[in-house]
């Protein structure tokens, strides 16, 4: 895989991590897949490739681990399945980056990397003083193929 893994190992290790292959391997498979939003079994499936040793039980609990350390991020996009992708850092936290543009035809999934809820965040901070630490964004309609074969 083409990911910095000096980059992960340095993740792992702020977090106190033991560096071990597994959790090697699910940052990378993660970190080079950042647009498909895989699934567990997914993970499973991509760093069996590398890693042939490795357990699905494995996979699953290094992913909660890294889930609750805040090194990979939850995504829910109403199909059944829970999706995982690193989490960006903002500030030494983790924090959110983009929203998913979800095609109701196709079914594809698709990052947006701005995030225009900044000043709104603000804002909400200024006139009730609530603290906004994340939020989620997901945007229905067709991507572009299937709008053009739609027309």
């Amino acid at each position: 895989m083409s990911v910095n893994q000096d980059k992960l190992i340095n993740l792992l290790k702020e977090k106190g991590l033991k560096v071990t292959s597994q959790r090697i391997g699910v940052l990378e498979t993660l970190a080079a897949f950042p647009d498909e939003h895989l699934t567990a079994e997914e993970i499973y499936g991509k760093v069996k490739l590398q890693y042939p040793e490795i357990g699905l039980a494995t996979v699953y609990r290094n992913v909660q681990l890294l889930l609750e350390l805040h090194l990979i991020e939850k995504i829910t996009l109403d199909d059944g399945c829970v999706r995982y992708e690193i989490a960006k850092q903002k500030d030494g936290k983790s924090g959110h980056h983009h929203h998913h543009l979800v095609c109701i035809s196709c079914g594809n999934v698709f990052s947006f990397q701005d995030d225009l809820l900044e000043e709104l965040e603000n804002r909400i901070q200024e006139k009730k003083g609530f603290q906004v630490t994340d939020h989620e964004v997901k945007f229905y309609g067709y991507c572009r193929d299937c709008a053009t074969s739609r027309k």
